[in-house]
């Protein structure tokens, strides 16, 4: 029997009130169609994990094991679980099952009654079952067909091919078919929780809320409601402390409700201001009793996309609360190949990894899926700005009346889930559709006809170029969202892609060309680059299963997903560092690699700041163990590139560009505020000499980036570039903003043998010194724990405090000197 059953007997509580009621928690049960051992199953879940946790296959993350499970893709998988209703809940004249997450082709059945054939991972599908309901038991089924079976059968029916495979087909997260850094994983469960919702004569639908008027003296607010109503009656609708009695006929109505601020209190990004938040209560009366209520945390702000013609080609920039914002961010992508058990805080954690990072922007990703509820709600806590693709990369897709009625709905029900977020910025069409079909050769490889282009051409044009964008219009008659039908607007081939619209620039990586083209390379607005860095030794070491780590191991050649991945690495670590001998020194180096590659890139969009205005690097996160482009692990450890954002997201930024003759000193601020202060230059050799030092005092003017000091490279000698550094501080009366420039690659420095030190202050703070020198300081420890600050260059005759998250036992420390033998 269930908890609700108690309940009915206390008689404050039913009346009038609707009521829900998961059914994730029943006792579930599942098995292959074509077998009859029923095994336990966990609801939200995938088939993967249930597998999993009943011992029938290997985790898929370990070793090699990601091959030895792709059997499961190809089979048909049932759920089933019984549940019980009441005399109570049976006398609701309606009750709707809801699924929030099917994955994906899914019959439902209700006590052997089929009420629903899904056909969309990322849609709501919501069924009237009071009719084949029964008090007492009730038995719900769900069928899951294979998603690649299935594809394939519809694949054959096409005249054409489409490029890419044949995943274009289903609504369903693109990367569990892989993707260079992610396994090939092809699930299918319930995703998301299953819930019955009982009501009788009225149900509130949702809620949303515009913003009619905003200034400093007041936030006008006009909140719509949508009730469903079965007949004619009178309800009352509450707004925190603003009531409205509306007459309703039946069926189905928006009512509109207004509420104001006064002295509002606006929200702003992370770096710029406090993500103010007002909580608000929505809720459905009959006569005195509160029938359903919805909940919502709203933050007054205003965007705008800034696109205007200059000596340049077209800007492109956000606004917000009316003020140009250069944004600092990271691509974001699903943070589990098995999303059921990503948990709230998890989600909440990258966040903070975020914001601890100084950015202001995340770029949900279209490969993968539409983030959780929990990831929208850290964001606006937090003043994350979030840019969110619609689930399309990479490919094309079928233009049929079917798919695109799926889409539509697929957009609203997700648009719907999220428009009330304050951190929700821009929707994008797409991930690269636009540049793959003009750049990366389909149409001869493929060999279509002239017709064949122009309908796939046109299909495209039917689901980004009307179907979204009418969709949204129809969504936001008053507010019109900001549309981008895809990112990038041009390819990273064409001069163009660097003058207008947004640009992902892959010359690095996949073209193989320097770090330093990265300072020719600046567009508009850098929504994707990268770079790859091996994870932490932990998590090598985790999908390992205690082997021996080589690079010619299966294991470790399993977990790099790029078919060039390593070689690449070893390329470009050629150019800048001595290869390192060990294993974990390669792993450490590799860390300093990408991390010097971010650094290049991102100080160069900053510097080029207001002509670019943003810059997102490609990525985040991983949803597995893995050698990617991420800076942060998918245990959450911050790799040396995370760190190195850190310094170069800060909204006040020391940074040194060159050309052929000189370099420059740029002073780069994102604040809103002029900032005074003394730019410190100190040039010392690895033993701590002075050989050179000026103080100029400078003012940087607010949200904007300078040339504060320039001096010619034939000022400096020969014999200090490969052992001397300089040092770069600029102190104002409230902080003080440091970094360290070197005239050489690392590979070429003189480093010394540093003798470090480190002395524990307390139980969570640590202070290091060193005698010389010390270049990529690196503190680990076999404990979990987090250090405030890592790989970084520690000078003779300062003393560095750092903080770890938990205590621990021993902390180890090496610096790049120790790689060179």
């Amino acid at each position: 029997m269930n908890k609700y059953l108690v309940l009915f007997f206390l008689p404050i509580v039913f009346f009038g009130q609707n009521l829900k009621r998961s059914l994730s928690s029943e006792n579930w049960k599942f098995k292959q169609v074509d077998t009859k051992n029923w095994l336990t199953a966990t609801v939200p879940g995938t088939v993967h994990t249930d597998l999993l946790a009943n011992y029938v296959i290997p985790d898929p993350f370990l070793e090699t094991n990601e091959k030895n499970v792709q059997w499961v893709e190809k089979k048909d998988w049932e759920y089933k679980t019984s549940f019980f209703l009441s005399q109570s809940e049976m006398n609701f004249k309606n009750i709707d099952l809801q699924f929030d997450g099917l994955d994906t082709y899914a019959s439902v059945f209700l006590n052997n009654q089929l009420i629903l054939e899904a056909n969309n991972m990322f849609r709501i599908w919501k069924i009237p079952v009071r009719k084949y309901l029964l008090k007492g038991e009730n038995i719900l089924k769900v069928v899951f067909k294979s998603a690649v079976i299935e594809e394939q059968h519809i694949a054959k029916k096409q005249s054409v091919q489409l490029p890419t495979d044949e995943r274009v087909y289903s609504r369903k997260a693109p990367y569990q078919y892989g993707w260079d850094w992610g396994p090939r994983l092809v699930t299918a469960g319930i995703w998301k929780d299953v819930k019955l919702h009982f009501w009788n004569q009225v149900t509130l639908v949702n809620s949303s809320y515009k913003q009619v008027q905003l200034d400093s003296q007041k936030a006008d607010l006009e909140f719509n409601t949508t009730v469903f109503s079965e007949k004619k009656q009178v309800i009352t609708i509450k707004v925190n402390d603003s009531i409205a009695k509306v007459e309703l006929q039946k069926g189905l109505h928006k009512i509109p409700i207004k509420y104001r601020i006064n002295n509002p209190k606006l929200w702003w990004c992370n770096g710029l201001g406090e993500p103010n938040l007002y909580a608000f209560k929505i809720s459905l009366f009959d006569d005195l009793q509160e029938i359903e209520s919805q909940e919502m945390n709203i933050g007054l702000r205003t965007i705008e996309l800034i696109q205007e013609q200059d000596a340049i080609g077209k800007s492109f920039y956000f606004k917000l609360n009316g003020k140009p914002v250069f944004m600092k961010g990271a691509n974001y992508i699903p943070e589990d190949s098995f999303l059921p058990r990503v948990a709230d805080s998890v989600s909440q954690k990258r966040i903070e990894d975020a914001v601890a990072a100084n950015m202001n922007m995340l770029r949900v990703w279209g490969g993968g899926v539409y983030a959780s509820d929990a990831f929208y709600s850290a964001c606006d806590k937090n003043g994350i700005l979030v840019w969110q693709d619609f689930m399309f990369a990479c490919a094309m897709y079928p233009g049929g009346k079917d798919f695109l009625e799926n889409v539509k709905q697929e957009v609203i029900d997700n648009v719907t889930r999220i428009e009330n977020h304050s951190s929700l910025a821009v929707w994008c069409g797409n991930n690269e559709i636009d540049e793959a079909w003009h750049n990366w050769g389909w149409q001869k490889q493929l060999k279509y006809s002239k017709a064949d282009s122009t309908q796939i051409w046109k299909d495209y044009q039917k689901v980004f170029h009307e179907l979204i964008p009418n969709t949204l219009d129809s969504l936001y008659p008053e507010k019109k969202a900001i549309y981008w039908p895809s990112s990038p607007s041009i390819g990273w081939g064409r001069k163009e892609s660097l003058l207008q619209g947004d640009a992902h620039y892959w010359g690095v990586w996949w073209g193989k060309e320097p770090f330093e083209i990265y300072e020719e390379k600046v567009g508009r607005f850098m929504s994707e680059y990268g770079f790859q860095g091996m994870p932490d030794m932990t998590t090598f070491n985790y999908f390992s299963n205690g082997n021996q780590l080589e690079f010619d191991s299966e294991s470790i050649k399993s977990h790099q997903k790029h078919p060039t991945g390593y070689e690449t690495i070893k390329e470009y670590m050629q150019r800048d560092y001595i290869i390192p001998k060990t294993f974990e020194n390669y792993s450490y180096v590799s860390q300093l690699l990408q991390a010097k590659g971010m650094k290049v890139a991102i100080e160069a969009h900053r510097r080029a700041k207001p002509n670019c205005m943003g810059t997102l690097y490609w990525q985040l996160n991983d949803c597995w163990p893995v050698t990617s482009w991420s800076s942060v692990d998918y245990f959450g450890n911050w790799k040396a590139s995370h760190y190195q954002v850190k310094q170069s997201f800060e909204n006040l930024l020391i940074s040194v560009g060159e050309d052929k003759e000189k370099y420059q000193v740029y002073l780069v601020n994102d604040s809103l505020q002029d900032i005074l202060g003394n730019l410190i230059l100190k040039t010392i050799d690895f033993n701590g000499k002075v050989l050179f030092e000026k103080t100029i005092l400078t003012e940087v003017k607010a949200n904007s980036s300078q040339i504060v000091y320039t001096f010619s490279k034939k000022d400096i000698p020969k014999k200090y570039r490969k052992k001397s550094v300089v040092q770069l501080q600029f102190v104002t009366k409230e902080k003080k903003v440091n970094t360290t420039f070197y005239w050489v690659k690392p590979k070429d420095l003189q480093l010394l043998k540093p003798d470090l030190k480190i002395t524990k202050i307390d139980e969570v703070t640590y202070e290091i010194t060193s005698n010389v020198v010390a270049k990529n300081v690196c503190l680990s420890s076999d404990e979990k724990t987090h250090f405030s600050h890592n790989y970084f260059d520690v000078l003779p005759n300062e003393v560095y405090t750092i903080k770890v998250t938990q205590p621990v036992k021993t902390v180890s420390v090496k610096s790049l000197f120790d790689t060179l033998n």
